[in-house]
């Protein structure tokens, strides 16, 4: 397999979403693996991972490489610096995301199982998501929107 490297693996980029800017190299993705996704996630100031969210079936875990990152979850708070990490079970029903709340860019490798199918709970939403991916090439194939009470929705990200 080839070596890969920040300039080489396949990248994700959002400018303008509702939980700011990242940056994403995609390593996993990059090398064709399927079991498991690892990436480096690049958060500027005052940028967010995500809303906050918990996965049924799929475990993750970050690990800070450079500057320092705010992890909420549920009603905790704490900061990660380079060196530590922070898991999150598959199934635990308590909401995660990180934030940048400092001055300068943060970065974290991102390790999660992937399994077939998911269902992601968005707490502070009224969204459930269930997801089913393609066994080959591990594409969401399949997605799911609804409201705690089943009623069919729009994305967590996006609101009516």
């Amino acid at each position: 397999m080839p070596k890969f490297t920040p300039e080489t693996a396949r990248t994700e980029q959002n400018t303008d979403g509702p939980c700011g800017a990242y940056e994403a190299l995609l390593f996993s993705d990059s090398g064709g693996l399927t079991q498991f996704g690892a990436f480096v996630e690049i958060l500027p100031p005052g940028s967010c991972s995500s809303i906050r969210h918990w996965h049924a079936t799929e475990d993750e875990m970050i690990y800070v490489l450079a500057g320092e990152v705010t992890v909420h979850e549920g009603a905790a708070r704490y900061t990660l610096s380079p060196g530590e990490a922070a898991t999150f079970p598959a199934g635990v029903a308590e909401g995660h995301y990180l934030e940048n709340a400092g001055g300068a860019p943060v970065r974290y490798l991102v390790i999660g199982t992937r399994g077939m199918a998911d269902v992601v709970t968005y707490p502070d939403h009224d969204r459930i998501v269930r997801l089913t991916r393609d066994p080959e090439t591990q594409d969401i194939v399949s997605r799911e929107i609804t409201t705690f009470d089943g009623t069919p929705a729009g994305s967590p990200y996006d609101p009516e």
